[in-house]
């Protein structure tokens, strides 16, 4: 024990651990947060929809050359985000339809054109650190990782002061227009959070594990708790202590990052499960 203690201290030393530990920490904190609200209004899909638009957008940005591919990919994610949250239910495509082509259409296309324009040697590795997720969470910059801080940040902060609002838009938005919450406006808001997530976690968990990263914690806490509050704090925590427990054994065992965390997060999900069995079952 006292071996493996000492190994954790010495990874500390560096600071590419501190700051894959803090970027890791901080999604995960802020993708358990709006994830409950999206496995709640029946949206959990949106995650991986809007994760291979992300794929598609920096294809796009690798055959043009952009030195900074955010400047396409968070734009197009939001764009893609605010079309399926506020008109998937009122077009004649609904929400699970629309979720589906988008995800599919912009996977295919996105690979299509890294197959057509790739100017790598290697382009069955990138694809699958985009797909699966890679090392990057561990070569993070202190630039790349302050732009994380100042990100989460403001999401948390917009989850704390609309909290209200964000929890009548989520059970009954017929009910909260009648009351005069502006709806489409927190929806709009809410999915501008969810593709800033999405954008930041393709790097810790790779475009096809960003879902779990999403779902699993919010799932994991409806298991014991029945309250919205009580589940979203639940989430959050579970959350980071699955996304710090999946990053150490990743860097001491040297396992793939994201597929660990999800590992993680899938094992959490069981022993919730048990929890709320053994408490009668309770869930929401």
């Amino acid at each position: 024990m006292n071996n493996l203690f000492d190994k954790i201290s010495f990874y500390f030393q560096y600071p590419f651990v501190r700051y894959a530990l803090i970027v890791g920490i901080l999604i995960a904190l802020c993708s358990s947060l709006i994830g409950v609200t999206l496995v709640l209004k029946r949206f959990s899909y949106i995650g991986d929809g809007l994760s291979h638009v992300a794929f598609g957008a920096m294809a796009i940005a690798s055959v043009l050359n952009l030195s900074n591919d955010m400047l396409l990919v968070l734009p197009l994610t939001v764009i893609c985000a605010i079309l399926l949250l506020q008109t998937g239910q009122k077009a004649k495509i609904k929400g699970d339809a629309a979720i589906a082509m988008i995800s599919v259409g912009a996977l295919a296309f996105g690979y299509l054109l890294m197959n057509i324009f790739s100017t790598s040697s290697n382009l069955s590795g990138d694809v699958c650190s985009t797909l699966f997720g890679s090392t990057s969470i561990l070569t993070l910059t202190a630039k790349e990782v302050w732009l994380c801080i100042i990100l989460s940040l403001v999401v948390v902060c917009l989850f704390i002061i609309f909290y209200h609002k964000i929890f009548e838009v989520t059970f009954d938005e017929n009910f909260a227009r009648s009351t005069g919450t502006k709806v489409d406006f927190y929806n709009l808001l809410i999915a501008v959070i969810i593709a800033v997530i999405i954008v930041l976690a393709m790097n810790l968990v790779g475009s096809l594990l960003i879902s779990a990263l999403v779902i699993f914690p919010a799932l994991s806490a409806m298991r014991i708790f029945k309250s919205f509050q009580s589940v979203t704090i639940c989430s959050a925590l579970l959350s980071i202590t699955c996304a710090f427990a999946g990053l150490m054994i990743s860097i001491l065992a040297g396992t793939p990052v994201g597929s660990t965390i999800v590992a993680i997060d899938v094992l959490a999900f069981f022993i919730c499960s048990l929890i709320g069995l053994l408490k009668g079952g309770h869930t929401i």
